[in-house]
């Protein structure tokens, strides 16, 4: 993570890049409509169970298993093949997140091994730790320089080290910086896609900024594309205060699709089309 001169809060100074605050309201204003649709009061929790399962969808798309939503809804066998095992591993994040947050704050890599550990599903001597050096790294669909295991352990460390202290930036910031660098780092030998992004999905919930997890952002990164998403994500990799503005803006914008895809459901429950 890079930025534009120093700062005690590196975070909020991102917040200050031109185009950040107008993300940041624009992404509000749609979190703001679903929280305040009628729908909301009384049927809350319904909308956040089909956010979360609208999420893993799009999280799953976004590493290689484009699933329907039907045929999510359909499955259950979840370990047939290396797609259905993509989709089983985001439902089972998207069930976890919401356990994590308590612990988010004071111990963000435990939660980082917990979300690894969950996801693989398997005993492995690699799984649930920062790889090591010379262990490879399954990710096929993020084509970007891998960093060594020893830049790794550092990186993870400042950005706990940034979490745990807080500070006054945006969610959205902090969001899109714990999903842009867990991206870049790949932290993991598999699976850091999906870790990187119900780990924004903590920080979203976490922070306040969508308590009742009805704003799933992975929606809008799989509406958004995988061509956009690793254009944008070159951008946060540069460093350039112009490229993190466009990761922290394209989050922004993922944000406000899933927004709308969980106000399109308020209005079908209200029609009673659902």
């Amino acid at each position: 993570m890079s930025t534009t001169g120093a700062s005690a809060d590196p975070l909020a100074a991102l917040g200050s890049l031109p185009g950040v605050a107008e993300s940041v309201e624009t992404m509000r204003k749609a979190v703001d409509r679903v929280y305040g649709h009628r729908v909301m009061r009384r049927r809350s929790t319904e909308i956040t169970s089909e956010a979360a399962l609208r999420g893993a969808r799009g999280s799953a798309a976004l590493s290689g298993a484009d699933w329907a939503l039907e045929e999510v809804r359909r499955r259950t066998d979840f370990g047939a093949d290396d797609e259905a095992r993509v989709m089983g591993a985001a439902l089972r994040l998207s069930a976890e997140a919401g356990q994590l947050l308590s612990i988010w704050r004071q111990s963000p890599l435990r939660v980082l091994a917990r979300l690894h550990l969950v996801a693989a599903a398997t005993s492995d001597d690699e799984v649930g730790r920062p790889r090591q050096a010379g262990e490879a790294v399954d990710e096929p669909l993020i084509e970007l320089p891998l960093p060594g295991a020893a830049e790794v352990a550092g990186r993870l460390e400042g950005l706990s080290e940034l979490i745990i202290a807080g500070g006054s930036a945006p969610a959205l910031v902090t969001a899109s910086v714990v999903h842009g660098e867990l991206l870049a780092l790949r932290p993991f030998t598999s699976h850091n896609g999906l870790v990187a992004r119900a780990a924004e999905r903590i920080v979203l919930i976490g922070s306040g900024l969508d308590p009742k997890s009805v704003c799933p952002a992975e929606v809008g990164h799989a509406e958004l594309g995988r061509a956009a998403y690793m254009a944008a994500l070159d951008g946060y990799v540069s460093g350039t205060p112009d490229g993190m503005a466009a990761w922290i803006a394209h989050c922004g914008r993922a944000v406000e699709l899933g927004a709308r895809e969980s106000t399109a459901v308020c209005e079908a429950l209200q029609r009673g089309a659902a």
